[in-house]
């Protein structure tokens, strides 16, 4: 990547101008390396104002950036703070990111599980936003869990555990962080270019050694069709490339829930029940595709059914526990439940034919789950649990879904929802299950 280290100018010297920046990427120009560095420094120091931020990144959406302009701007947001070394652990290191999606507790898992092979996970996570859960959400409904660690426990915890999920501090990609706010109020999140730096600028920041990136398609996800999952894909990793981080993708359904619940609490249990050797099929193929990859990018190849193996003989188990411990967990605590549960039950004898991911993760978002601002509060026990997926013979009256929430005055707007989000096909009907994993780019 190129080196984006900038000078600040001194007060009242500024070199360039956000208006004439704004212009040049509004009139389709192609910005130069001194602009983009100056423009993110400049706005991470308060000196462009968020309208021309604002400004500039909807001529972004617009317009888009070449790979050049890209590998600039994410190298210009990463020299915005600090960039963290772990090569005095002595052990590879992998991480993984998935572009977010309904009922993705893949990380809980996957990081216990990648670390019981020797290959450290410092897996920096965030909190859920709208319909797409959080990790640090997640893990929260942990009595005692901390998500907020210091770049020293973090090194001492990997040295110690091999596995850490905390949340990103203050100092990496500080310039990302003001981004993305901006970003969601402005309707520009949705832009590759902006998704793809927002994503490599952390995690090249974080100083993990290779990385494996879960690009979510379908309707629970971003990114909708496969050639759009694909394009910002292929651009996360030539990004991951060019900065020598070994970067590979997997493109991963979306369309469907992943596993049987989306929410806080109830997505920890079930992690839990795949690091004791069972959970849901299409958590344990993903868990250990993605392991499998970290694995290899790492240095460590390792076969799938070496993985498989040790989620049901333990190992992962351990890691776990000690990983939750080391911040504060007590891995032996009941979980939260909630204090009021509805049930959704099928209206005909028949076969379920389709079950949306987004309805379900917008149900459990109302239900409290997620939050619509940052600073909201989410329900560790709120949630959406499945009792059935495509495929899956159901008769008339049994439960399909079960609503979890503390506050039953959100019941209503859960079912509205869910109105149009599943449908049950008449007895006989084939309905294929496709594969957990669309594509891999590398």
């Amino acid at each position: 990547m190129s080196d984006a280290t900038v000078t600040t100018p001194a007060p009242g010297h500024e070199p360039f101008d956000a208006v004439d920046i704004i212009r040049t990427k509004r009139d389709r120009q192609r910005l130069s390396s001194g602009q983009i560095d100056w423009v993110i420094d400049a706005y991470t120091r308060g000196v462009v104002a968020e309208e021309q931020m604002s400004a500039l990144a909807m001529a972004i959406f617009l317009n888009g950036m070449s790979r050049g302009e890209i590998e600039r701007w994410t190298g210009a947001m990463i020299a915005s703070g600090e960039r963290l070394d772990y090569a005095s652990l002595g052990v590879p290191t992998a991480d993984k990111h998935s572009t977010g999606g309904v009922g993705d507790k893949i990380t809980l898992p996957l990081a216990p599980l990648v670390a019981a092979f020797g290959v450290a996970v410092p897996q920096l996570s965030g909190r859920g936003l709208g319909h797409t859960g959080g990790t640090l959400d997640k893990l929260e409904s942990i009595p005692g869990w901390r998500a907020g660690l210091s770049n020293a426990e973090v090194h001492d915890q990997l040295a110690s555990v091999g596995a850490v999920v905390c949340a990103a501090g203050d100092g990496l990609a500080p310039a990302d962080k003001k981004l993305y706010a901006l970003r969601d109020v402005t309707s520009t999140v949705e832009s590759i270019p902006l998704i793809a730096s927002s994503i490599m600028s952390k995690k090249i920041a974080e100083g993990t050694g290779a990385l494996v990136l879960d690009v979510k398609v379908g309707s629970g996800a971003f990114m909708k069709d496969l050639d759009t999952a694909r394009e910002l894909a292929r651009t996360m990793v030539d990004l991951g490339a060019d900065a020598g981080v070994t970067t590979v993708a997997l493109l991963t359904d979306m369309a469907t829930p992943l596993g049987l619940t989306a929410g806080n609490a109830l997505e920890v249990r079930e992690s839990v029940e795949v690091l004791a050797g069972g959970g849901p099929s299409d958590v344990v193929d993903l868990t250990v595709a993605l392991a499998v990859e970290m694995l290899a990018a790492a240095g460590r190849p390792t076969g799938e059914d070496e993985v498989r193996a040790a989620l049901a003989d333990g190992r992962a188990m351990d890691r776990w526990r000690r990983m939750i411990a080391a911040q504060g967990g007590d891995v032996d605590a009941p979980l939260p439940t909630a204090r009021a549960t509805e049930q959704v039950v099928a209206d005909a004898d028949g076969v379920l034919a389709r079950l949306d991911a987004y309805g379900v993760g917008v149900a459990a978002w109302r239900l409290g789950a997620g939050r619509a601002r940052r600073e909201d509060p989410v329900q560790a026990a709120a949630g959406v649990e499945l009792h059935a997926k495509p495929g899956d013979v159901v008769t008339a009256g049994q439960p399909i879904l079960t609503l979890h929430t503390d506050t039953p005055e959100r019941f209503a707007r859960a079912y509205e929802a869910l109105e149009g989000a599943w449908e049950v096909a008449p007895p006989g009907t084939a309905v294929a299950r496709g594969p957990v994993v669309l594509d891999r780019i590398h």
